[in-house]
């Protein structure tokens, strides 16, 4: 049977290739997956379409191409792109200079929300008639569409093209009443097509699919409202709270009628299900530093010295001041009579947004034991007690022989919060396939240990690693430094280069 099906994927595959590369005559940069290249014929001309795919395979190729084909066929001169802000500057820096062939001149405009004088001199290139025949790419964080400006911005571009608008991570859309899910579903009809992207569209209740569908087409899901869509797949029953009744979600029906109305505008993908995909598949998130701690990094950067709420930190030497500005960047920051002061951070909610993202259980490592404590009282809080155990230095030896058994064997613990110093070594957590770094070191021989803590034998699925990196900061730096030396042990090895983040 597995032949059966591998050999007619081949076949689809073979013939999608040459109705892409011979009738379409477009050039692919990047010589797709099969699974994206069927992706790609199930969608390329529709108006809407809804990329499923799981974390991890590929799904932004797919919608640039997919752009790019639009634009060579002339359906297209500009695309909105909207997704959340730690992945906003990979799809400007990474994504598309990777994926878009390299023939489509194009103008890429990275939106920001404090609009100063340069930034209106790159919104400004739209409107060049110099630039008129090439694609206009116009990437925003979907937080902006909580503002006037944003969505005044956003509507302007779309008025004055022939657009593409996607959704990256739709899932950031699923609240019916938030402002940016109302502001971004009233855009939609000034797009020429709509494409949604997420590997989990349901996060916490088939109900999360409404306005995720009503933004690529009201009709596709046959319901005037919310409300009737939630009266015909939720069960409601009535609770009082505080002498009042009010009507809670208390289970759900007719699914299977749910899953068959997705399936015509819509594409499913799991890793398990790509058998040409690496085992191990890379992946980087961005997390913008707030004023304070740019304000503070750039302080121990250029004096090193920096004071927080009354207290001073001094660094002698340069691999101290490293180990300073990596604190800052995580979220803390440690003065020189011990005590440890919290710094505001977006490097905690980056986090949530990933695990919004994933299904199934996730190991988080973090190089930091103060990092260990504060992941997992946020994994608590935002998913009960006994769904987080952890594994560090200050974890007791009968608790860590616990964290790991309730892992391996209770469904309801989904996360395994540890650093790589304490737990990297000696422990199988194969339960995982999603290993989330919250923060590195420059160890490598701890990197690649506690990869391997998921990726070993009796591993089932490809692993995905995710990696939480502040740009411009000595974030990059460790990371650069792990792959010099992942090089130069390959290079010992005689292997190939391994390929990494």
């Amino acid at each position: 049977v597995i032949h059966t099906f591998f050999f007619f994927h081949v076949d689809f595959i073979i013939k999608s290739y040459i109705y892409v590369n011979r009738k379409m005559k477009y050039k692919f940069k990047k010589k797709p997956y099969a699974h994206q290249l069927i992706a790609l014929e199930k969608s390329w001309n529709k108006d809407t379409f809804a990329y499923f795919m799981e974390m991890g395979t590929g799904k932004t190729k797919v919608l640039i191409d997919n752009l790019a084909m639009l634009y060579d066929k002339g359906k297209v001169n500009g695309a909105l792109i909207v997704a959340p802000k730690g992945v906003v500057g990979t799809w400007y820096n990474q994504e598309l200079p990777a994926h878009l062939p390299d023939h489509i001149e194009n103008v890429t405009v990275l939106w920001q929300s404090n609009i100063n004088k340069t930034q209106k001199e790159k919104l400004r290139q739209f409107h060049d008639p110099d630039n008129s025949h090439k694609l206009q790419i116009l990437i925003m964080n979907v937080e902006a569409f909580s503002t006037e400006k944003g969505y005044s911005w956003a509507l302007s571009f779309l008025n004055c093209h022939k657009s593409l608008m996607a959704i990256d991570e739709s899932t950031t859309i699923k609240n019916p009443k938030a402002k940016r899910t109302k502001n971004i579903l009233n855009l939609s009809t000034a797009s020429d097509y709509r494409r949604i992207m997420t590997g989990s569209p349901v996060t916490r209740n088939p109900l999360d699919l409404y306005t995720q569908c009503e933004f690529l087409d009201p009709y596709h899901l046959n319901f005037s409202s919310y409300y009737a869509f939630r009266n015909r797949y939720a069960e409601m029953k009535t609770m009082h709270v505080s002498g009042r009744s009010i009507q809670v979600v208390g289970g759900f029906r007719h699914l299977d009628e749910l899953a068959d109305s997705l399936k015509p505008f819509s594409y499913r993908v799991l890793k398990q299900d790509c058998l040409d995909l690496p085992d191990k598949i890379y992946m980087k998130r961005e997390v913008q530093l707030t004023p304070e701690q740019k304000k503070l990094y750039e302080q121990m950067r250029k004096e090193a010295l920096a004071t927080l709420n009354g207290k001073t930190v001094t660094t002698m030497t340069a691999l101290t001041q490293l180990m300073r500005l990596h604190q800052i960047t995580c979220g803390h920051f440690a003065a020189d009579d011990g005590t440890i002061q919290e710094v505001k951070n977006n490097r905690l909610s980056e986090l949530l947004d990933v695990l919004e993202e994933i299904e199934g259980k996730a190991i988080i490592w973090a190089h930091y034991q103060h990092d260990v404590r504060n992941i997992y009282k946020l994994l608590e809080d935002k998913y009960g007690p006994g769904s987080v155990v952890h594994y560090y230095g200050k974890t007791l030896p009968d608790q860590r022989d616990y964290a790991i058994k309730n892992f391996k064997e209770n469904d309801r613990v989904r996360f395994f919060v540890g650093t790589p110093q304490t737990g990297g070594y000696g422990i199988t957590l194969v339960q995982a396939n999603t290993v989330i770094y919250y923060s590195n070191g420059y160890d490598l021989e701890k990197r690649m240990q506690s990869e391997d803590r998921a990726h070993r034998i009796g591993q089932k699925k490809k692993v995905t690693y995710v990696d939480l990196i502040a740009e411009d900061t000595v974030d990059t730096k460790i990371v650069k430094s792990l792959r010099k030396k992942i090089n130069i042990a390959s290079e010992v090895m005689g292997e190939d280069l391994k390929k990494w983040i």
